[in-house]
């Protein structure tokens, strides 16, 4: 069961964010905060993405040190689909601060596609890999 929770909040972001998209009042809001508001966002969203993706390079390469000392047949797959998911969220990530920074909308749907769609495409990877393990 605990393979499905990320796909399902792959799913859940996005179908939250279609039905909030079609209410322009919320986008508003959501895009043009008020000034403070808006610099702490975009802070919080440089920062999350700088974490995310210095974990991506930390977990590629702890999964590049087990691949020089296995075979080819026994590296780690797992751990190299879930460090992609990082780098993928931390893109997401500079794309919502981007939208907060230029005060547009786009960037933020875009930021929350590239977040629901890695995170469901990494859980049916995750699923693939934990499933040819077991075989």
């Amino acid at each position: 069961m605990r393979p499905l929770l990320p796909l399902g909040a792959g799913c859940l972001a996005l179908v939250v964010g279609t039905a909030f998209g079609w209410d322009a009042r919320l986008v508003d809001a959501l895009v043009s905060p008020p000034a403070v508001i808006r610099a702490a966002l975009i802070g919080a969203s440089f920062v999350v993405g700088i974490w995310l993706l210095r974990r991506a390079i930390a977990r590629m390469s702890a999964t590049d040190a087990t691949a020089v000392a296995e075979t080819a047949g026994s590296r780690d797959l797992a751990g190299m689909v879930r460090a992609v998911r990082l780098v993928f969220l931390a893109v997401a990530a500079f794309a919502a601060a981007g939208g907060w920074i230029l005060g547009s909308a786009l960037p933020l749907v875009a930021a929350l596609i590239i977040a629901g769609i890695d995170v469901v495409e990494t859980s049916f990877l995750l699923l693939v890999v934990s499933l040819r393990r077991e075989a």
